[in-house]
């Protein structure tokens, strides 16, 4: 075997896991899962198979029921598996006694999303903002993550050093995520000087669900060469391009992704990031439609908007990826509503573009279908802003 290949680490074969909770449609648990394999796929790992469970709460000790706990622990060992990951945050608790029983790495969603974003950190900022978010989540674990190493090594003799240890452990990380916090400020303080520098221009922002297609649209709109890949966050820096179009400049931002669940102390790291988004005068909202869930996926993006201030922007909906879009006829006697899927592209059009207050444009960035549309569009937006703003310069365009 060439020694080369023998330096490439195998994938992690990860078994996933996931609650049917109250009021919660079986199809959106699947689609939830789904989502879940894209992202241990995009951190590295092979999903092997997946388990889910009707429970009106998590369980407080192992999330899942105990016999369910048990039978993913056989679905572990049988499959040689490497990874337990549930679609939600477990508490220390939870984490270790899951563990006990599984004998594998157990992650949640937030520590796989945290993962993925460390791997994806590419510039110093995104660095920090994700090394900040990590120490975070770590800061209130260490309890736990102390215990579980007591009891591996016996624990005997342990407990009282080991007690010294998590408060001298603590202190380190308070103190690490006080010196980052610190760093991120005069980071921003740079920003806001680039951005009071910028001067005039009508700014634009990309926004919507990871892996809608938002850095493939920027790629086209300013002629950029961005990363862009058919994964999870594959961008996690804020992007400025000044894009002209008829002679009428603006400035276009690219922003991370956002996602279900995201943990919030990756929201709170990267508000300084989505300043972009606070301070842009046009939203352009960059839909999936070829994703199943593509409704709720608008839902979670208009309310970490929400979250963000930044709720009433003028926003324009873009429909991407209709040529990914698959649409299954129904059968005429078919009386139940249509599911996801079943509804023609065109009704689509008619129902999303008839909606009061929803102006919108289907697209496919990939095909460059209805571009030169979508360009038009966006002139006359940015060129209302810019005459309203300057109205001495009217005679320019």
């Amino acid at each position: 075997m060439p020694e080369y290949i023998k330096t490439i680490p195998e994938a992690e074969r990860a078994v996933l896991v996931g609650l049917i909770l109250p009021g919660q449609d079986e199809g959106v648990t699947l689609d939830y899962l789904n989502e879940l394999a894209f992202l241990a796929e995009t951190a590295g790992a092979i999903p092997l198979k997946r388990f889910t469970q009707k429970l009106d709460a998590p369980n407080p000790k192992t999330f899942v029921g105990t016999g369910k706990m048990r039978e993913i622990a056989e679905c572990v060992k049988e499959q040689e598996a490497d990874l337990l990951i549930f679609d939600d945050e477990l508490s220390p608790s939870q984490l270790r006694n899951v563990e006990q029983m599984a004998k594998c790495k157990v992650l949640d969603r937030t520590s796989l999303i945290l993962d993925i974003f460390a791997r994806r950190a590419r510039t110093s900022y995104a660095k920090v903002q994700v090394e900040l978010a990590q120490y975070q989540y770590i800061l209130p674990r260490l309890a736990g993550m102390w215990t579980h190493l007591e009891r591996q090594r016996g624990g005997i003799g342990l407990r009282g050093p080991g007690e010294r240890e998590i408060e001298t452990d603590r202190r380190v990380i308070r103190d690490r995520i006080a010196r980052l916090q610190e760093h991120l400020k005069q980071i921003d303080r740079q920003m806001v000087a680039q951005r009071k520098n910028r001067g005039k221009y009508v700014r634009v922002a990309l926004v919507g669900y990871t892996n809608a297609g938002k850095s493939t649209l920027m790629n086209l709109l300013s002629k950029s060469d961005l990363f862009a890949e058919n994964k999870l966050f594959a961008t996690l820096d804020t992007t400025v391009r000044k894009v002209i179009i008829d002679n009428l400049p603006f400035l276009l931002s690219d922003t991370v992704g956002f996602i279900r669940k995201l943990p919030h102390h990756l929201v709170e790291s990267f508000k300084s990031t989505l300043d972009e988004v606070r301070e842009a005068d046009i939203l352009l909202h960059v839909v999936d439609i070829s994703h199943a869930g593509f409704e709720e996926q608008i839902r979670v993006v208009e309310e970490t908007l929400h979250d963000l201030g930044a709720a009433d922007k003028p926003t324009y909906l873009v429909f991407n990826k209709i040529d990914a879009y698959t649409y299954i006829p129904r059968d005429e006697d078919d009386l139940m509503p249509p599911e996801a899927g079943q509804y023609s592209l065109d009704e689509l059009k008619n129902t999303w573009m008839g909606r009061n207050n929803r102006s919108s444009i289907f697209i496919s960035a990939r095909e460059k279908t209805n571009l030169p549309e979508l360009k038009r569009i966006l002139y006359e937006k940015v060129r209302e802003i810019h005459v309203n703003r300057y109205p001495h310069e009217n005679f320019l365009y």
